[in-house]
């Protein structure tokens, strides 16, 4: 009987999936192959089926994670506590300063994987949906229209996605420093000094 091969020599399924959104994001859904993958990370192939059945359920996993991961971290920042509009799109944009919190890399490669599968356009689709209402959700809480707030919530979604799409490169600095003036845009209303130094310290001094 065949031992099965020990931690170091199978990896770990987080290692795979790391290495495999890597792969992704640097050279697109094609290139996110079991050989490859294995060479990137030193182990034999035999390591990679102990965690995942095939290639088509390392894919599968993929996406579960962006899902989990970019979708369902904006939308638990939507439900964050928040004394103000302001406060509650600011607790959005730490997705956008925090990769822990939102991988925009990965969102960016899923969006381009989806242009040739319909069935992961769906599943795209569909996560969209989910941040447009939690962002709505969050309008409506602080008291704007339904209409108003789909349309914000829209404007939001929008906005980042063409900011993925342009792969635009600032400072982090820039970046941060311009979040107030978004925040005005999104909302209508001019960020008190206290969100925005709240929002500040975390971001800034890091």
């Amino acid at each position: 009987m065949t031992s099965a091969p020990d931690t170091r020599q199978r990896g770990s399924a987080d290692l795979w999936l790391d290495a495999a959104t890597e792969i992704l994001c640097e050279a697109g859904v094609d290139a996110v192959k079991i050989m490859p993958l294995a060479n990137r990370l030193g182990l034999s192939r035999t390591g990679f089926y102990w965690h995942f059945k095939d290639r088509a359920a390392l894919l599968d996993t993929l996406i579960a994670r962006w899902e989990a991961r970019n979708t369902g971290n904006l939308v638990a920042r939507t439900e964050a506590y928040a004394e103000t509009i302001c406060e509650a799109i600011f607790n959005i944009f730490d997705c956008w300063l925090d990769e822990n919190l939102f991988d925009s890399r990965m969102d960016l490669a899923i969006r381009n994987w989806a242009r040739t599968d319909p069935g992961l356009q769906t599943r795209v689709d569909a996560a969209d949906d989910r941040r447009r209402q939690a962002i709505e959700a969050m309008f409506t809480h602080f008291g704007y229209s339904e209409t108003e707030a789909e349309v914000r919530a829209m404007t939001v979604i929008y906005t980042q996605i063409g900011h993925l799409s342009m792969q635009v490169q600032e400072t982090r600095w820039k970046h941060v420093a311009r979040m107030p003036d978004f925040v005005e845009v999104f909302t209508g209303q001019r960020p008190s000094q206290s969100d925005v130094g709240r929002f500040m310290a975390r971001h800034l001094n890091d």
